[in-house]
């Protein structure tokens, strides 16, 4: 059977598969699916290319319950904003604008969900779609039969719930729209599940508010199921009015051969082999065929099998979103570091020693060791810190800190930290409360009067056997022994009393040292180092955010 003869004419009536259902099909009862108590965004999917709705309430879809793909996507918006929040005045203004722009749009996209898979039926007149939505829904809900051609209408059959929001934006009225699956159902249809099945109008209907409608809706749709008869394949209205313009989108169509029970088992090779030749023609040698008889159920299951692999995949929807989302997630990335500084980078000890320094803590400390030992040292005032040293100091910081960050971090981080003013007079009201003593050691002291006491005491045993030795008196013998002995003692106190005083020196000068350390440090940490991990913490969480935002983990 050549295509001439299965095109010729164009039909005005309705087909066979306008006038019967499904024998013996079951058909439950149809569950309206309730309009959604507001309008999502009208250009949620105006980027996909189609049009809005003429009104759209302000607000969101209160209650809606969405599934694992549009909660993961919202996931991922949340770790943007939060990343746009937390880093404030430290992004690009017009970075976070178009950022913000983006998510705002993803937002409003997410309202209507992205789990459903958007299936339309599309067809001219006679073509039996209508009859062919109600036998893949197991539904007798779309109109047939000679009302068909004369309405502008959208049915709509969901698997599952949450799809009022879509279905409001694509305009399908309350009554209108049902939900396929029922507790009746068991598991029966869980492969469609998140399926929504449009019902077009005639896209070559006499009537051009029927074709504006067909052309609204088709660029929202995940995939498009063109429903052609044997009579009216070949139709120029549908290959060049829609076909050849949508080369490249094969991977998101289907073509349904309808009505094949009419056409006699030995032509139906050359009719398949005539409608693959006309797409091959229009670039979509790709697009995958199938025989399907409506009233009889020939091929229905193999549809709906195909349609089942379609649910399973992303809808256009989520597509779209997650590409925005990864490319507003990559231009706030540029806005961050890929690390920050190393631990080695904060570490504060070095600061600490230009601190001392700068203060003369060093000379200050020798200084009292020297008083402790008993010298006459005059002891430098502590405080007095030099400016020049604190302000190389901070610089240094500053440039180990904020080494790879970018500027406005950079900046901010220089803004939050203390000045060199500030800094030097934390350093200075922090030495204020070091103890420097001038006592000399006590013990010391004792010890070296005592050897001074001895040390008479041996010099008089000493005198004294002397003089019994020239005669002036009888001196005992052993009175040599007492005197050595004494004098020993003498040395011996005297010595110890070096050490101690010596010892306490050490220990009066490493006190200064210790406490001008730690109160320099403190003063240090106060000032320079706790800004600065803020700054690095708020960072580090930007950046976290924005790796989450990219990857949805």
């Amino acid at each position: 059977m050549s295509a001439g003869a299965h095109s010729e004419g164009r039909s005005t009536g309705t087909g066979p598969e306008d006038e019967e259902m499904l024998p013996d099909q079951h058909v439950p009862a149809p569950v309206p699916v309730p309009a959604a108590s507001v309008h999502p965004v009208a250009d949620v999917l105006a980027d996909l290319g189609g049009g809005a709705p003429d009104e759209a309430p302000d607000e969101a879809p209160a209650g809606a319950v969405h599934g694992a793909r549009t909660a993961e996507l919202a996931a991922r918006v949340d770790a943007l904003e939060a990343a746009l929040a937390v880093g404030g005045t430290r992004l690009d203004p017009t970075v976070v604008a178009a950022v913000g722009d983006t998510l705002d749009q993803v937002r409003e996209r997410l309202d209507l969900g992205v789990d459903h898979t958007v299936v339309a039926l599309v067809g001219g007149t006679g073509s039996g779609k209508s009859s062919l939505f109600n036998a893949v829904s197991g539904l007798q809900f779309a109109d047939v039969g000679v009302r068909r051609p004369t309405t502008s209408t959208v049915t709509a059959c969901v698997w599952g719930a949450d799809g009022g929001p879509l279905l409001d934006w694509i305009g399908v009225g309350p009554d209108h729209r049902i939900e396929r699956e029922s507790e009746l159902d068991g598991d029966a249809e869980a492969a469609l599940r998140g399926l929504v099945l449009l019902d077009l109008p005639d896209h070559d209907s006499i009537a051009p508010e029927h074709r504006a409608v067909v052309d609204r809706v088709l660029p929202q749709v995940d995939l498009a199921v063109w429903v052609v008869d044997p009579q009216k394949y070949a139709d120029d209205a549908l290959h060049s009015g829609y076909l050849r313009r949508l080369t490249g989108r094969s991977a998101s169509m289907l073509l349904v051969l309808n009505q094949i029970d009419t056409v006699p088992p030995p032509v139906r090779r050359e009719l398949l082999a005539d409608v693959a030749r006309l797409l091959a023609e229009d670039g979509l040698p790709e697009v995958p065929v199938h025989e399907v008889s409506a009233r009889t159920g020939e091929g229905v299951g193999r549809l709906r099998a195909a349609l089942a692999e379609a649910v399973a995949g992303r809808s256009v929807a989520a597509v779209h979103a997650e590409a925005e989302v990864a490319q507003a997630a990559r231009t706030a990335g540029t806005q961050v570091a890929t690390r920050e500084p190393a631990p080695t980078q904060l570490a504060i000890g070095h600061v600490v020693e230009r601190l001392a320094q700068a203060a003369g803590l060093v000379a200050v400390a020798d200084a009292v060791g020297a008083v402790v030992r008993g010298g006459s040292a005059r002891l430098p005032e502590l405080g007095q810190v030099h400016a020049e040293g604190v302000g190389l100091t901070r610089s240094a910081w500053l440039t180990s800190v904020t080494q790879g960050l970018p500027p406005r971090w950079a900046a901010d981080l220089r803004e939050r930290v203390a000045t060199a003013g500030e800094l030097r007079q934390g350093v200075t009201e922090a030495l204020a409360a070091v103890t420097v003593t001038s006592r000399r050691s006590q013990l010391g002291a004792g010890l070296g009067v005592a050897a001074m006491v001895v040390l008479g005491l041996g010099v008089l045993a000493g005198a004294a056997d002397v003089a019994g030795r020239l005669g002036a008196w009888a001196a005992p013998g052993w009175l040599a022994l007492v005197a050595v002995g004494v004098l020993a003692a003498a040395a011996a106190l005297a010595a110890s009393s070096v050490l101690v005083r010596r010892r306490a020196g050490r220990r009066a000068a490493q006190r200064v040292l210790d406490e001008g350390r730690a109160v320099i440090e403190a003063a240090a940490r106060a000032r320079l180092l706790a800004p600065t991990q803020d700054v690095l913490a708020e960072h580090r969480r930007v950046r976290e955010l924005v790796a989450r935002a990219s990857s949805g983990d």
